[in-house]
C-alpha cells in the first residue's frame, strides 16, 4: 500500500511511538491505533495531493532504477535539485515514487 510510505517520516514515526505508548498504558486498543494510522495515511496523501503546488526540477547521474509492484525506485548520484530560486546538490539520493491515486481508489 503506497499510503504507508509516509509512516517513515518524522511525523509518522512520532505518531506511531505515541500510539504504542497509549497501547502499553492500556489507554487505547490496538484496533483504535490501527484506525488512527489509516486515517493518518489518508490525510497525508490527500494533503500532499491537494495542497502542495511547488515544482522541483532535478537532474543527476542515474545509478540504478527498479519498477516493482507499481513502485519506481531510482538512485541518482551527483544530483541537483532546483526549486524556484534554491539549488541544492547532493552526492547520492534515493527516490521512491508510486501512484497514490491507485491506492486511494482501492481503499475508499
Amino acid at each position: 500500500m503506497s499510503y504507508q510510505l509516509y509512516r517513515n517520516t518524522t511525523l509518522g514515526n512520532s505518531l506511531q511511538e505515541s500510539l504504542d505508548e497509549l497501547i502499553q498504558s492500556q489507554q487505547i486498543t490496538p484496533q483504535l491505533a490501527l484506525r488512527v494510522l489509516l486515517e493518518f495515511d489518508k490525510a497525508i496523501n490527500l494533503g500532499l495531493s491537494s495542497r502542495v503546488r511547488n515544482r522541483v526540477v532535478f537532474r543527476g547521474d542515474l545509478n540504478t532504477y527498479r519498477f516493482c509492484d507499481n513502485v519506481w525506485t531510482f538512485v541518482l548520484k551527483n544530483a541537483e535539485f532546483t526549486d524556484c530560486m534554491l539549488k541544492t546538490k547532493v552526492d547520492k539520493v534515493k527516490i521512491v515514487a508510486c501512484d497514490g491515486r491507485t491506492a486511494a481508489g482501492k481503499d475508499d
